[in-house]
């Protein structure tokens, strides 16, 4: 027996010895156990063990990983935060495609800038969703998935294409990036996408007519997305245009309120450079938003400002007294019989709320007289008047950078006979646009010089463009006295803005009927002015296309009443922003500078020429060598002299003791050329 305290060497310490149930302890013999250990029992423990050993270096070393991560972004965000990659950019910069992109890439059209770079056309990316009808297995359930993605998708149609035998066919463009996400988690084969582009305007209806507007294709299909495809499409640097979107706005404003104030079917405004010909603002109403050029009505795409043909009315009379005196056929001391009708073949001649007298040239702009403008005409003659017109450039298209300028409805020279060289005189008888109307007016005011109008902004720090010179400078310093008498004196008071002292004429063209004749109580009433009239800058021009007269306007419709005061209205609103405050402090000097009477005094030594297509009035024989406007004496610009027939009678006087009349007509477009 072993040695009490001591195990045999096969029991386990601890273990109860055997022995029968209710045996003496001493009764007891030792438990034995047999263990069977395999050889696959051993290759799998000895596996385990290498499993284990290998688990736990595993899971060392990714936790050596994971710190070392942890470790990195701490130090990359907390201890040493990276300097960004690039610097901050404004939109413009960040739209604009980059200089050395790779050829196979498609590039994005060009912006369109104001002169002041506020975005009026910009592409922004989007895809075109097609499909290879070839790859497709159930096109019928591809057009109800597609459907599901892209609410706008015509189900039907696209099943349609879908079940077709071409390799190519387009099922939508212009698609989103939500909807792209949307349709590739379908996963449906044979369905791709293709990088593209959107046109966007944000500025809705701004210019809209000058824009144009783009097809499905993003190709322009009017105004400057047209004119200027190419450049748009080739060089991505922005198309800055010579437009003020601020002025713009202004114009819209008040044409619209002017439109709807007096029930008009239309209405235009321009507002140009005088000096640099370019365009700040064109409007025409109706307009449209150009995001949606492709469902815009024919009329609303409709650009009066160079497509429309208008007979220009009484704003014609500034042609007619600039190529007189430039031609020294006429001076300012003229006198023109105003006070009976002209009667020529079956036509008559008559005055809007005429004086009934002779008038000096002065009143003949200031009254608008038909009668007066047309002996002015007469006297001139239609080859010198033609002449005149093809320089000032009334013979062609403007020449602006807009695909639908339209050509000018001019008589052929053989058809030109006396009736029409009388109502051309006062602007009847000859259909330009209203940029033909204010390029010529520009050309009169700005010392002489016709300019080409554009719709592209000038390089900064460029020389002035060329031009041509049509008249003399002192022709222009005399004419600019005339407009400036028109607003002071005349039927444009109405345009009167303080401290701008502007100048022009107002114009009330009765519209051509279907048959040739004109259309009684139809008329384009237009207010013509350049402003200040001291030292011109800018060009303002609004026309309404057939005003309704209310009773703010005493039953009157023409261009005194309806046009000239939204024109004041745009002066008073654009100067401040185009740099030009209201001059008060010099206003004796400037009035003083731009004075002339209404009724000028003849000199002494100066002969009086032949202004009448009636009978002469008795007096001198006509000079043909008479003294040319710019050689007036300068007491014409100074101080009033005493009217030429009769010294007691002033009647620049008796009009500034007089009150204002407000039922006197602001134009002279009514009956014009009437059958007898």
């Amino acid at each position: 027996m072993p040695a009490p305290g001591n195990h045999p060497p096969d029991r386990e310490p601890g273990s109860a010895p055997a022995r029968p149930t209710g045996a003496p302890r001493e009764a007891g013999v030792p438990r034995l156990e047999t263990v069977r250990v395999t050889a696959p029992d051993l290759q799998r423990r000895a596996a385990l063990e290498r499993t284990r050993s290998r688990l736990v270096l595993a899971s060392i070393g990714f936790g050596i990983l994971f710190t070392a991560v942890i470790g990195k972004l701490a130090d990359a965000t907390i201890l040493q935060p990276l300097a960004p990659h690039r610097t901050e950019r404004p939109i413009a910069d960040l739209v604009e495609a980059p200089k050395n992109k790779d050829a196979s890439l498609p590039l994005g059209r060009a912006m369109i800038t104001d002169r002041n770079g506020e975005i009026l056309a910009i592409s922004l990316p989007t895809a075109a969703l097609y499909a290879n009808p070839r790859e497709m297995i159930d096109p019928v359930e591809t057009a109800h998935k597609l459907k599901a993605a892209l609410p706008r998708l015509d189900e039907a149609e696209a099943a349609e294409r879908l079940a077709g035998e071409k390799q190519f066919v387009y099922l939508a463009r212009q698609i989103t990036p939500r909807e792209e996400l949307a349709i590739n988690a379908l996963g449906i084969p044979g369905v791709y996408f293709e990088p593209s582009e959107k046109r966007r305007f944000p500025m809705g209806r701004t210019a809209a007519q000058v824009l144009g507007g783009v097809d499905v294709d993003g190709h322009g299909v009017a105004g400057v997305e047209r004119a200027f495809e190419q450049r748009l499409s080739t060089d991505h640097d922005p198309l800055k245009l010579s437009l003020d979107v601020r002025v713009q706005a202004v114009v819209r404003d008040e044409l619209a309120k002017a439109k709807d104030e007096f029930g008009a079917i239309g209405a235009c405004g321009i507002v140009m450079d005088v000096h640099t010909g370019e365009v700040l603002a064109m409007v025409s109403l109706p307009d449209y938003d150009a995001n949606n050029v492709g469902s815009t009505a024919a009329d609303d795409r409709f650009n009066r400002a160079v497509t429309g043909m208008y007979e220009p009315g009484s704003t014609f009379k500034l042609q007619t007294a600039a190529m007189a005196l430039d031609g020294g056929i006429a001076n300012l001391w003229n006198e023109y019989d105003a006070s009976r009708p002209i009667h020529i073949g079956r036509f008559t001649i008559t005055d809007f709320e005429g004086k009934h007298r002779w008038l000096y040239l002065p009143e003949v702009l200031a009254y608008s007289s038909n009668l007066g403008a047309a002996h002015i005409a007469q006297s001139v003659g239609a080859e010198r008047q033609r002449s005149w017109l093809r320089s000032m450039g009334m013979f062609g298209r403007v020449g602006i950078e807009l695909p639908e300028a339209g050509q000018p409805l001019i008589p052929a020279a053989a058809n030109w006979k006396e009736v029409v060289t009388l109502t051309v005189g006062f602007g009847h008888g000859i259909a330009v646009s209203p940029l033909h109307v204010v390029r010529g007016t520009a050309a009169i005011a700005n010392g002489g010089v016709l300019l080409k109008p554009t719709i592209l902004a000038q390089p900064p720090g460029a020389p002035p463009p060329e031009g041509t010179r049509i008249m003399q400078p002192g022709t222009s310093d005399t004419m600019r006295k005339l407009m400036r008498l028109v607003v002071t004196d005349g039927f444009g008071k109405s345009a009167e803005v303080p401290g701008y002292y502007p100048g022009g004429k107002t114009g009330t063209a009765e519209k051509v009927g279907g048959r040739g004749g004109y259309r009684k109580h139809a008329n384009v009433a237009a207010f013509m002015s350049v402003f200040p009239m001291n030292a011109p800058r800018y060009a303002v021009y609004m026309m309404l296309d057939e005003p309704h007269a209310t009773a703010a306007t005493h039953g009157y419709a023409t261009a005194g009443w309806v046009a000239a005061p939204a024109a004041g209205r745009v002066i008073a609103r654009v100067g401040p922003m185009l740099g030009l405050l209201p001059d008060l402090e010099h206003e004796p000097e400037i009035k003083q500078a731009l004075y002339i009477p209404l009724q000028p005094a003849r000199p002494a030594a100066a002969s009086r020429p032949i202004a009448s297509a009636s009978p002469a009035k008795p007096g001198p024989a006509t000079s043909p060598a008479a003294p040319t406007a710019q050689a007036l004496p300068a007491s014409l610009g100074a101080a009033p002299p005493a009217p030429a027939r009769s010294p007691a009678r002033d009647l620049r006087h008796e009009t500034l003791l007089l009150p204002p009349r407000p039922s006197e007509p602001a134009q002279t477009g009514g009956p014009r050329v009437a059958a007898r």
